[in-house]
Order: C-alpha cells, then sequence, then structure tokens
C-alpha cells in the first residue's frame, strides 16, 4: 500500500511563505509524475504543479512566479515552496503521484489558509 504524507500547511498572512512537503512510503522513482493539487470550499478540486521526471514542471497560471515544485528522489519527498501568498490560495493541498502505468496515489490533504 502505498502511503503520501503530506505536512507544512497552516496558517499564514497574505504576503508570507509556506513550504510543504510530501514523502512517499516507497521510492519516488516510482512515479513518472508527482504533482500539488488543492481544492478550496465548494470548489472543484484544481491542478497546482506537476514534477514529471524527464519533461519540464507545469503550474496553473494562478501560481506562476510564486510557487516553485521540486523533488528529492533520494529522500522519496516533493516540495511545493508557496511565496507570496493570497487569500485565493486558501484550501487543502493533496499530494499525488502518478504511477509510469497511469495509477494514480493521493495524499490524505495539508490545509493551507492564507489570512488577508
Amino acid at each position: 500500500q502505498v502511503q503520501l504524507v503530506e505536512s507544512g500547511g497552516g496558517l499564514v498572512q497574505a504576503g508570507g511563505s509556506l513550504r510543504l512537503s510530501c514523502v512517499a512510503s516507497i521510492s519516488t522513482l516510482t512515479f513518472g509524475v508527482m504533482g500539488w493539487y488543492r481544492q478550496a470550499p465548494g470548489k472543484q478540486r484544481e491542478l497546482v504543479a506537476t514534477h514529471n521526471l524527464g519533461s519540464p514542471t507545469t503550474y496553473a497560471d494562478s501560481v506562476k512566479g510564486r510557487f516553485t515544485i521540486s523533488r528529492d528522489n533520494a529522500k522519496n519527498t516533493v516540495y511545493l515552496q508557496m511565496n507570496s501568498l493570497k487569500s485565493e490560495d486558501t484550501g487543502v493541498y493533496y499530494c499525488n503521484a502518478k504511477t509510469w502505468g497511469g495509477f494514480d496515489h493521493w495524499g490524505q490533504g495539508t490545509q493551507v489558509t492564507v489570512s488577508s
């Protein structure tokens, strides 16, 4: 059973920063794509950023220039550095890992709240 455990969420003022971490229970080389999604209250889950082995990273337009995704395969961890946070960044952030065969794994989510 693959486990993805997120951490690093919390309450921060607008303009502040947070770094989210997602640790996988198996080697992250198992996953061609790892990424972060978020879900705000009353809204659908949306893609924030993806880190693709052998391909460029991707970002939602709303976070470009403010968020950075990175992966440390030696630590089986993917990170999301979030700077210049805005109130609209508030939501539950989920880690996603997609195997080379296309199977999705999800973390339990971590809450990010940005106060204005």
